[in-house]
């Protein structure tokens, strides 16, 4: 009887099956829901309270959409969470071994993992984007500052929160096959999101705008502004940028999956 050979949609399949078996999943998607709409609301509300102390420059500047959208900035370390483990666990449990004995091709495992973990990360991406707008923006119309979603540059917005995160899931993904060890993946992946953004602060200040403008999370987070600004790059401009950190850090991931030993 011959063996049946493995497809890329086989793969696709048996990764689909494979990452909803694991609790971690649920819970990513979960906390990502929660965490995002939770704290969009909350710095809202905050913000909504003390907006009658605000000075004209900060007032002119307010940006109702990327307030709404700030609890994506913590949203982030959920979905960074799962794109690691979806392929550190493999490593430390030995299962990948069993995984490359049904699909022998690295690239095709690896991107199967990658298509399956971009189809979630986009969907629970894409919910709690508009959820924390559209809570962030009931609670902001209380003080007539709200906006709505058929307002110019907002769709493309509240629709970038969706796309970002799922970039934020695939680099982690990259990272966690680069590392291969969950705790120093996602530590890698908290400091370039959190850390890195510091040391622009320690550089003159024009070079310090310039870098920080172009670090990934800055980057990345461009595509939840309406309003460009002078700190910011333009949105889809810092996307390209992100998409591009992305794309590097995956490049990198397939080629050292290839070629070292499980």
């Amino acid at each position: 009887m011959a063996l049946r050979k493995a497809t890329f949609a086989g793969a696709v399949a048996g990764e689909w099956i494979k990452i909803w078996t694991v609790r971690s999943t649920l819970w990513s998607m979960f906390s990502t829901v929660v965490v995002t709409v939770g704290l969009s609301s909350l710095l809202s509300l905050a913000y909504a309270l003390s907006y009658d102390r605000l000075g004209f420059r900060a007032r002119l500047a307010f940006d109702p959409v990327a307030y709404g959208l700030a609890g994506l900035n913590f949203g982030v370390i959920t979905l960074g969470v799962l794109g690691v483990l979806v392929v550190s666990t493999e490593f430390s449990s030995g299962l990948m071994r069993t995984s490359l004995s049904a699909v022998p091709r690295r690239s095709r495992l690896l991107a199967a993992k990658a298509v399956v973990l971009a189809v979630i990360a986009l969907v629970v991406g894409l919910i709690s984007s508009f959820a924390a707008f559209f809570a962030s923006q009931a609670i902001f119309s209380m003080r007539r500052l709200g906006v709505g979603i058929g307002d110019p540059e907002v769709l493309r917005a509240v629709t970038g929160g969706g796309l970002y995160l799922t970039l934020i899931a695939l680099i982690s993904l990259g990272a966690g096959a680069i590392v291969r060890h969950t705790a120093g993946a996602i530590t890698s992946v908290l400091g370039v999101l959190f850390v890195a953004p510091i040391f622009g602060v320690f550089l003159p200040e024009d070079w310090g705008r310039t870098v920080q403008k172009f670090l990934p999370p800055a980057a990345g987070s461009a595509i939840l502004t309406t309003r460009e600004t002078p700190v910011t790059l333009p949105p889809w401009e810092g996307f390209g940028v992100f998409a591009g950190y992305t794309a590097l850090v995956l490049v990198v991931a397939f080629v050292l999956f290839r070629r070292r030993d499980v």
